[in-house]
């Protein structure tokens, strides 16, 4: 109906004559419009969030970028979603819970599309996920899982358990199968640090002759991981080799061995970081595991893409992607946590 006709039809309703009754024209028009409304909402789609997008915009939250892997995730996941027309807000919570929680709010109240999330620890994330699905947010999580399904659309992240007997084999040929050795593990609140522990000791602990003296986290630190390693040294002056959870607690294993003056000790390490493999092709870091950061976070913007448009999910939301050793073999072919073929 046309509006100059309903403004006409009000009009003549003005001047009609006592008794004549007028509702059901008046319910008639009322009817047209609720259905014309009801029609408009029910067209969005059964897509498994709440809403459709309410922006063009993508979120990118992760740990600090001082770290080179993280800040490799950063930016390929805005390249990549500035490639596929998106606007990008890049965050960074710092491990911290209550400022992942913030940014999380950030997002929802800038009505984002969806959300690439390297979180801030497994069962504190769960909340903030929640409430971003609630929102109408789908969440696309890289690196670090958390322990529940169904929050989120996908969780991907390297093969730790594969990369870690990768690096564990590697660590125990170095050492030749025998002596003592000391680990350094990441942060207790993430999934990764137990996964990669446990991977590299269904490897070492095959090995009857090389014996763990110290186990301690270094909170993925290089400052912490070179005090731990230095009081290690000095409890345990045979020690023949490290092994490392990430790159940088072996970065800080092997700052501490150069201190000491110490440079027949085996330093293994997880991550891939340039700075890594600029000291393996120096002969100081024997090995690495590196993860495909960059292409992770790609695959978790194509994906979010996919479901923006679709509203289904295009993947299953567990995913993992294989992890490659690097030695001084194939270290010169690494760039931005890939191996050039």
């Amino acid at each position: 109906m046309k509006l100059h006709r309903a403004k006409a039809r009000s009009a003549k309703a003005r001047s009609v004559k006592p008794g004549r009754v007028l509702f059901p024209v008046t319910l008639t028009v009322v009817l047209a419009l609720t259905a014309a409304c009801g029609s408009d909402s029910s067209s969005e789609g059964d897509g498994d969030t709440a809403a459709a997008p309410k922006s063009n915009l993508i979120v990118v939250i992760t740990p600090s970028p001082d770290n080179v892997f993280f800040k490799a995730e950063q930016d390929a996941a805005a390249a990549k979603a500035e490639e596929l027309g998106y606007e990008t807000l890049v965050l960074s919570h710092d491990d911290d819970p209550t400022k992942q929680s913030q940014e999380f709010d950030t997002a929802i109240s800038r009505k984002a599309a969806a959300i690439i999330l390297d979180n801030a620890g497994a069962d504190v994330t769960e909340t903030a996920v929640q409430k971003a699905k609630d929102a109408g947010i789908p969440s696309f999580l890289i690196d670090r899982e958390i322990n529940s399904t169904g929050i989120a659309v996908a969780q991907i992240v390297s093969n730790n358990a594969q990369g870690a007997a990768l690096g564990g084999q590697e660590f125990a040929e170095l050492m030749d199968g025998k002596g003592e050795y000391a680990e350094l593990t990441g942060k207790e609140t993430d999934t990764n640090a137990g996964v990669r522990s446990k991977g590299y000791h269904d490897i070492l602990d095959q090995f009857p002759d090389l014996k763990m003296v110290a186990q301690q986290t270094a909170n993925w630190d290089q400052a912490e991981a070179l005090a731990k390693t230095q009081t290690i040294l000095q409890a345990h002056p045979k020690i023949k080799g490290i092994i490392a959870g990430n790159d940088t607690m072996a970065l800080g294993a092997q700052a501490a061995l150069d201190a000491a003056g110490k440079d027949d000790v085996v330093v293994v390490g997880f991550d891939g970081s340039p700075d890594v493999v600029d000291s393996i092709e120096k002969d100081a870091i024997k090995a690495t595991v590196l993860q495909p950061a960059s292409q992770i976070a790609e695959m978790a913007v194509e994906q979010a893409d996919s479901f923006i448009k679709t509203g289904k999910a295009a993947q299953p939301e567990k995913q993992s992607v294989d992890c490659v050793l690097v030695t001084d073999e194939n270290a010169a072919k690494v760039e931005d946590f890939a191996v050039a073929s």
